[in-house]
């Protein structure tokens, strides 16, 4: 993909390959928000803005190398979408989410933001989330963005401060896991194969197969997993046979995307939801 580095900015040519909406709102991320003209996004303790501008795109930030790194801009996601086209059920989803790129994120930030998703949905998620950042974030570049909460302090909170920010019975399985793991600890797992690294997530606290495989795929960019929620069980259902087992339906998939399950599962699921899900 064609893109130009500036002084304070990221300039990409075409939105063939990177398509902000598709990115941000296919989710697989909660630290964002839309504003008329533009998104914001602030992972970790960075921030940036995201505006079109005479048909291209601009990533306005100082953090130029961390920003190309989190698109992941220097994938070629046209060889990715080719392979994935062999596949006649991908031809609708690619044609209408063209433009998603996966993000490469934090594992510690990805694995609370997932914690908080499970049975949740995206626009509690991220209130949940900005709860937290604006108790007891960093004031960040931005004075009205607060970064994410460092371990520390995340692990100074009471399990009923977690309620207060609005994460209800998943304020149990926080408290816990930030007692069970740690962000290098996390970093440790890399070196594990994508069954040991899930077997071990899903020993956590408040992590089952659906989270475990969302951190995988977000936080790991491990992308020979396929996370199974509703929309997915309802493709599943319409487009194969019908199947309940969603750790089955996962498996099935994975043997028919093989190491570019990851890929196909995030255009699968942003068509299901944004498309079929209006229908």
């Amino acid at each position: 993909m064609i893109y130009t580095k500036g002084k304070n900015f990221i300039e990409i040519e075409s939105k063939s390959q990177f398509n902000v909406e598709h990115i941000l709102e296919c989710g697989q991320v909660f630290c964002y928000e839309k504003q008329e003209d533009k998104y914001i996004v602030f992972p970790e303790d960075k921030y940036a803005e995201i505006v079109e501008e005479n048909g291209k795109t601009r990533i306005y930030t100082k953090d130029i190398d961390y920003f190309i790194n989190w698109f992941d801009l220097n994938t070629d996601y046209s060889k990715i979408k080719a392979e994935l086209e062999k596949h006649a059920i991908m031809h609708e989803p690619i044609k209408f989410g063209y433009g998603i790129r996966i993000l490469k994120q934090n594992p510690f930030e990805t694995l609370i933001s997932f914690i908080i998703s499970a049975n949740n949905n995206i626009k509690r998620i991220k209130l949940i989330l900005n709860n937290i950042r604006n108790s007891i974030g960093d004031i960040g570049e931005r004075k009205a963005y607060k970064t994410f909460p460092s371990f520390d302090k995340l692990l100074d909170c009471s399990q009923d401060f977690f309620k207060t920010m609005g994460a209800g019975y998943r304020a149990e399985y926080l408290y816990k896991v930030l007692r069970q793991i740690n962000p290098r600890q996390l970093e440790e797992l890399k070196s594990l194969n994508t069954q040991k690294l899930r077997e071990a997530l899903i020993s956590l606290s408040g992590v089952g197969p659906k989270v475990a495989d969302c951190v995988l795929l977000f936080g790991f960019n491990r992308f020979d997993v396929f996370p199974v929620d509703t929309w997915i069980v309802q493709m599943y259902n319409k487009y194969y046979s019908p199947l309940g087992n969603r750790e089955k339906i996962s498996h099935n998939l994975v043997e028919e995307f093989k190491n570019l399950s990851g890929y196909a599962q995030q255009y699968l699921f942003y068509y299901q939801r944004s498309f079929i899900g209006k229908g």
